[in-house]
């Protein structure tokens, strides 16, 4: 019982990952604390000196880390003691580890986030790749899973583009809530020293200042704002997965999965199994898991800090690290891809995909749109009924579900039905190499 109580309240196995936060946080600190006159320009430099030796202790694995101590603010606090001495007991002025660790955690998600943009960048680039070395290739487009009307892959890659383009959205505003300083919020009430809290706050890089001390303490909306964020994106990671997997099957084979990111079968040699594809669809569960639990974390808890607080870190780290890995496995993964061109636009021709533009042709000679796709309905059930597709079926054929048909519907292809959705947003070949052409100035302006 002994043994469980004292590792029960211990969180320095996971927070020792704020070790640069915290360090960075304690050395803007002491400088302000310096020029306000609160402790000595003498004080201040050995306190940082300490500060730095620490941080290259851990960088370097030779920090003697002391579970007893329970996590990374009393670890580093107790290290610079036996550095230091009694100076380093002069640091913890006018800060408590209530807005310590408040600091610690926005400064360590505005580095998750920046990170995750990274890996979102690299995959819409991979993604723009994709379109652009696939400019002509027509495939199935699919509702319900079934074969609906033909469109370009190109376009469908540009589909997750914009997916992943709101994502980068929603991750910039998740900065942007995460980009106020709480520290000099002391425990919950603010502190009774002339702080200037403007200075830390651009000595470690925010923008703002918290307007509420007691808010500032007991805000974890960040964190939430940051794994609603990352639940989107892996939602979408998932969507691509499943098509991945699907497309990569003997029964679709639009795909060829480099070997990199397949791997085989302890019994069938032949098996090249999506394994990176399926993980990431998995994977999503988890990171839905910690969104839930940091929502039932936050529900109850009353103004400011409670201890339960502490448990918002290890699904946060775990989100990060899962929805980062994915990201960049993805963009690695997509341009090792072999696309099957023939394969897709067989699988777009051979189908009953251009029953809507056998329906479109006559609406253009005349006959309400109900009437045609009546017309085409049983046209289509003769077509499956003599085991032809309609590009199959002769003249004649034609003429007798409409005497309106003419020799110009034999002209109708996959080609010519992707060239005819020549609207803003459309699958034509005009629409998506102008699409192309964006997403790709899109992509240089966010890497200048």
């Amino acid at each position: 019982m002994k043994e469980v109580s004292s590792r029960y309240t211990v969180s320095i196995h996971y927070d020792r990952r704020l070790y640069k936060q915290d360090i960075a946080g304690s050395t803007a600190h002491a400088r302000m604390l310096a020029k306000q006159g609160v402790i000595s320009n003498d004080d201040a430099d050995k306190i940082t000196s300490g500060l730095e030796e620490i941080r290259s202790e851990i960088k370097s694995n030779k920090f003697p880390w002391r579970e007893e101590l329970e996590d990374i603010h009393m670890n580093v606090e107790r290290r610079l003691f036996d550095k230091i001495g009694d100076v380093a007991g002069k640091l913890h002025t006018a800060r408590s580890r209530n807005d310590q660790v408040a600091l610690d955690v926005r400064m360590f998600t505005k580095d998750a986030i920046r990170e995750i943009l990274e890996g979102i960048l690299g995959l819409r680039k991979a993604l723009v790749g994709l379109a652009e070395a696939n400019p002509k290739t027509v495939m199935p487009g699919y509702t319900h899973l079934q074969r609906a009307q033909p469109l370009l892959f190109a376009h469908h890659m540009l589909a997750y583009f914009e997916m992943f383009g709101r994502d980068a959205q929603r991750f910039q505003q998740a900065f942007e809530r995460a980009d106020v300083l709480p520290l000099g919020s002391g425990a919950l009430a603010g502190v009774p020293y002339p702080l200037d809290r403007e200075y830390v706050a651009k000595e470690l890089g925010f923008s703002a200042v918290s307007r509420n001390s007691m808010d500032a303490v007991a805000d974890r909306d960040f964190l939430l704002d940051f794994q609603m964020a990352s639940a989107t994106c892996m939602m979408h990671l998932s969507r691509m997965s499943e098509e991945l997997i699907l497309w990569s099957s003997d029964e679709f084979a639009f795909i060829r999965l480099s070997n990199d990111y397949t791997t085989g079968s302890s019994i069938m040699p032949q098996k090249r199994n999506p394994d990176f594809a399926e993980l990431a669809r998995g994977k999503t569960g988890r990171v839905y898991g910690h969104l839930m639990g940091m929502l039932t974390l936050l529900k109850g808890l009353p103004m400011t800090y409670n201890r339960d607080m502490q448990e918002d870190k290890e699904g946060f780290f775990d989100t990060f690290d899962t929805l980062s890995d994915t990201l960049t496995i993805f963009a690695d993964m997509l341009p090792q891809m072999t696309v099957n061109d023939v394969r897709m636009r067989s699988a777009a021709q051979d189908s009953y995909l251009l029953a809507t533009d056998v329906a479109d042709y006559l609406v253009a000679k005349g006959m309400p749109f109900r009437e045609a796709h009546g017309v085409v309905n049983r046209m289509s059930e003769y077509a499956f009924e003599q085991e032809k597709f309609l590009h199959q079926l002769t003249l004649a054929e034609y003429k007798n579900f409409s005497g309106i048909f003419d020799q110009d519907v034999l002209d109708i292809s996959v080609e010519s039905s992707v060239e005819t959705r020549n609207v803003q947003g459309g699958t034509s070949f005009e629409q998506v190499a102008k699409a192309v052409k964006e997403a790709r100035a899109n992509l240089e302006s966010s890497d200048a």
